[in-house]
């Protein structure tokens, strides 16, 4: 419709301009205002294509940031189960490591421990639709700047530094897998020589720099609690309860 306008408008400058009816004054008076409408039609024209824009915009944004919540809640569950993992093991390691010279560990405490000293712990973040929002262009469009950048830091900080530390754990236990592996033997149909692998140097070398994984607990808690302060400014941006 706009461009209807000025088309109608444009032509009549130009019958305006061209006519021998009117005098020059009349003309530049008469132009004047035809360009102006122009002017003002296409500055509308603009204005609700701007508009019409901005509101499709922040309807992606609100679609990102509601599928993003879900994608915290479930991340904090694991967060949060993750945690209790590690805590497991930070005690079952800080029981080997209190083992005494000569002293033999408990069968009944190794079999308690068992699946906290042989799991392996890691996050698998939900932040497939982060990276699509951000790799197409669009975080920038979250008019919210402090929930923009707390967002930013949880997946290009947060989570990398708890990625990192935990890489760094794993590795660490998987050393004592191997030794293990290598030294282990069945004394009885039903039993190993897993306690006195335990016991020897070079294991309680590395059980020790497994017995307190302060620094992953910390990131996990960083990672919590930026998690749950982002859902807090979703619910607050959009009226929600939960």
């Amino acid at each position: 419709m706009a461009e209807q306008e000025v088309i109608k408008h444009t032509k009549k400058v130009y019958k305006i301009w061209n006519s021998r009816e009117h005098s020059i004054w009349h003309k530049v008076k008469e132009f004047l205002l035809e360009v102006f409408i122009i002017v003002f039609a296409i500055t509308l024209s603009i204005w609700f294509h701007n508009r019409s824009e901005h509101a499709h915009q922040q309807e992606d944004v609100k679609q990102f940031l509601l599928g993003l919540k879900s994608d915290l809640k479930r991340d904090l569950e694991e967060m949060k189960g993750d945690k209790a993992s590690y805590q497991d093991q930070a005690a079952a390691f800080t029981y080997i490591t209190s083992v005494k010279l000569n002293q033999e560990l408990s069968s009944d405490s190794v079999k308690k421990y068992f699946i906290s000293i042989f799991n392996t712990t890691a996050l698998n973040p939900n932040n497939g639709r982060f990276e699509g929002f951000k790799s197409s262009g669009k975080i920038g469009a979250i008019e919210n700047e402090e929930l923009q950048n707390d967002i930013m830091d949880l997946y290009q900080e947060n989570i990398v530094s708890l990625l990192a530390s935990t890489q760094r754990y794993v590795e660490t236990k998987k050393q004592l897998f191997d030794f293990v592996s290598r030294n282990q033997k069945r004394l009885t149909d039903s039993t190993t020589n897993l306690k006195s692998i335990l016991a020897q140097d070079e294991a309680q070398n590395i059980c020790v720099r497994l017995n307190g994984p302060s620094e992953l607990l910390s990131r996990y808690d960083s990672c919590i609690n930026k998690a749950n302060k982002i859902i807090v400014e979703i619910n607050k941006e959009y009226a929600l309860r939960d």
